[in-house]
């Protein structure tokens, strides 16, 4: 998945040309564009200054980091709806001072309706990639109150407020503008989407004061409902919003509205609904503790490539040498087929996660990577019988893309917090994009997510009734001697693993600063089933940013790769990233130039 071009990125890379000029490179290193965030009490790493703000917000109230993370991804969810809505999904990692890492299941089930048979009569025969048929059951809300209840310490009404403040008014910003005007084609066709993004008929102007006043007043209803249950206590009136959105009037308002513009989800999937805590999967790299949520999601792939990657020495190859480059590529290579091959939703699927995740089942396929030559092959492994090679199921699509461009997947934000205790909590909202249907009157605009099913019989991942797509969605948080290190995620697509992957390795290997960690030059594979779309596979597709040089670059097209050499700072994936000393307690933070992350340290 790629980001199309807007005025926002052309802003940025004039941004970044001031900014190189007067931070000119010194020694072997270039100095960042942006310092690192650095502070004592807190760290709050996102998408948006806003968004940062409002977790922020909640530290200076005396909240920890989960009430700042679930605040900010809530203003997220309002400000930042080129990319996540309310009506979205987030898996969430959290890792509480003295406590064990936990997630919580962010992602919505697909409707009982909403079958392979029915998809695959439709024309093209595929999950279209926005509108009403493309819903599932909304995940946000009831991800953030199971965290607020189980580790936070505010009211909902506390968490929300910053979100309802944006939803009353904001100025909107380049990005936003950009989107409405490349998506609007296909939005402007459903009445209250066109209201909304369209005020007075007009693409806004940026700088304009934005408003989404029916979601404010969806927003200030969940507060009422819990304001009125607050004599039951807290944990008594968070459940009560979450049956009025769920269980109550909300929800039949919400599907009312999809089956009225012919989706197909019902009141019955939104009861059925439970954000459920999970446990983690978990790697170990070089003495750090790496951990990731399930096998709904890619998550694990990180992991994967991880295991088979420690087998060598990638300090001594240079930083995104020829040989780092290549090395990594493969493996990740590898940890998709895997992906492709295995993942889905372990409700549904029996998983074989402890071998996929085994450094055995690493070492075995670590043998195929080839040292000079690039494979154009998918080539899954068999985990059970500790094979390095098994079969696919299905067979892979190449070839151009039949998605129109304002109809791509536009992906996802990030939300990073460390606290002074050293509270984690790590979440990658999304879903709910434009161009978005808003269901009818409460302002929602719906999940995307259910194309990241497949219609391909006996799949792990293969579409049916109550069971949720595998997502790419994947926070990280990262432990050294069972303490608080670092927390990263990042939006870009099936992208976001290899991106965090690089990152991290930035950190560990290299011993990057945060920021350093993630402006560095990145490449991305594309060497994999896309999981938006029409799922095309593209073998040995390789981007790379046209820092990493023409010598690299000619030496991975000699050795196979499909190379498309890309502008700098073009990859689609933008991380932030928040680190933790636990002996002095400082806490820093990296957050990319690539597409406006922002922190903010206290």
């Amino acid at each position: 998945m790629k980001l199309r071009t807007s005025h926002f990125a052309l802003l940025l890379v004039q941004t970044i040309g001031l900014v190189a000029a007067v931070h000119p490179q010194s020694g072997s290193r270039p100095e960042t564009y942006r310092p690192p965030v650095r502070g004592t009490r807190a760290v709050v790493a996102g998408g948006h200054p806003l968004v940062a703000e409002a977790g922020l917000r909640m530290l200076h109230r005396g909240g920890n980091a989960v009430d700042a993370g679930v605040a900010a991804v809530l203003a997220a969810s309002v400000i930042e709806f080129s990319h996540f809505g309310f009506g979205g999904e987030v898996p969430v990692i959290i890792k509480m001072a003295g406590g064990q890492v936990i997630t919580i299941n962010g992602q919505g089930q697909a409707p009982a309706l909403a079958t392979r048979e029915f998809y695959e009569k439709l024309d093209p025969p595929l999950v279209p990639s926005s509108g009403p048929l493309a819903v599932t059951v909304p995940g946000v809300l009831d991800a953030m109150i199971v965290a607020l209840d189980q580790h936070g310490t505010m009211k909902l009404s506390d968490v929300l407020q910053p979100a309802i403040e944006l939803a009353d008014a904001f100025p909107i910003d380049e990005l936003r503008v950009s989107y409405i005007r490349n998506t609007r084609s296909v939005f402007e066709k459903w009445p209250e989407s066109k209201a909304i993004f369209l005020p007075n008929g007009e693409v806004p102007r940026v700088g304009d004061i934005f408003v989404q006043k029916d979601l404010a007043r969806t927003l200030r209803e969940l507060v009422d409902v819990e304001k009125k249950n607050a004599r039951r206590g807290r944990h008594a009136a968070l459940e009560s919003v979450r049956d009025h959105f769920y269980r109550g009037p909300l929800a039949k308002r919400y599907c009312d509205a999809i089956e009225k513009a012919g989706g197909q989800l019902r009141s019955n999937d939104m009861a059925r609904f439970r954000a459920n805590i999970d446990q983690p999967t978990r790697s170990n790299y070089r003495g750090y503790e790496i951990y990731k949520v399930g096998f709904w999601s890619q998550g694990p792939v990180m992991l994967q490539a991880m295991n088979m990657l420690e087998g060598y020495d990638l300090k001594a190859m240079g930083h995104n040498s020829a040989d780092y480059v290549h090395t990594l590529t493969e493996a990740i290579k590898l940890a998709f087929a895997d992906r492709d091959r295995y993942y889905g939703d372990p409700q549904f699927e029996k998983i074989p996660a402890a071998e996929l995740l085994s450094k055995e089942y690493a070492a075995l396929r670590r043998s195929l990577i080839d040292p000079k030559s690039a494979s154009l092959e998918q080539r899954p492994g068999d985990p059970v019988n500790m094979k390095s090679i098994a079969r696919m199921i299905g067979r892979l699509q190449t070839g151009p893309t039949a998605i129109p461009e304002a109809e791509r997947a536009n992906d996802t934000t990030c939300v990073n917090v460390i606290d002074a205790n050293g509270n984690v909590f790590s979440a990658t909202p999304s879903g709910a994009w434009l161009p978005a249907f808003i269901a009818g009157d409460t302002g929602i605009p719906v999940s995307n997510r259910l194309q990241s099913f497949l219609l391909t019989p006996g799949h792990p991942n293969e579409l049916e009734p109550g069971k949720r797509p595998r997502i790419t969605l994947t926070p990280t948080v990262v432990l050294k001697d069972g303490a608080p290190f670092a927390a990263l995620s990042t939006p870009g697509g099936d992208n976001q693993d290899q991106a965090l992957l690089q990152v991290l390795l930035n950190v560990i290997e290299f011993g990057m600063n945060p920021q350093e960690a993630v402006e560095a030059a990145r490449f991305d594979s594309l060497h994999f089933v896309s999981s938006f779309g029409d799922h095309k596979f593209n073998p040995g597709a390789l981007n790379l940013e046209q820092r990493f040089g023409k010598e690299i670059i000619e030496e991975l097209k000699r050795r196979g790769h499909v190379v498309d050499v890309k502008g700098d700072f073009a990859p689609s994936a933008a991380p932030t990233i928040v680190i933790y000393d636990p002996k002095s307690r400082v806490i820093q933070a990296g957050a990319d130039v690539r597409r406006g992350r922002y922190a903010i340290g206290w």
